[in-house]
């Protein structure tokens, strides 16, 4: 089983969406701050579920509806992965 961390979900939002201008997302609150002040829409968020959702073989249902940080991507992903046989 893998866990997933915060620089490498940072990663993944770069690869699906690219960098907002102005955002920094090497800050130490990084995790805890909305998607939206980091410049990530529903569509980025959506693209980084499914590369996620692929990658790591799990699902995450409706989660599109409960995650508006970094920190609570990590914690819905990597509980999926804790299911895990």
């Amino acid at each position: 089983m893998s866990e997933l961390t915060l620089p490498d979900l940072v990663e993944i939002f770069r690869q699906c969406a690219g960098e907002a201008e102005g955002a920094d997302l090497q800050s130490d609150d990084v995790g805890d701050r909305e998607l939206a002040a980091l410049g990530y829409d529903s569509l980025a968020l959506l693209e980084a579920i499914s590369h996620v959702e692929r990658k790591y073989a799990i699902g995450m249902p409706d989660a599109e509806t409960r995650i508006r940080t970094l920190n609570e991507f990590l914690d819905e992903a990597n509980e999926q992965l804790t299911r895990q046989p």
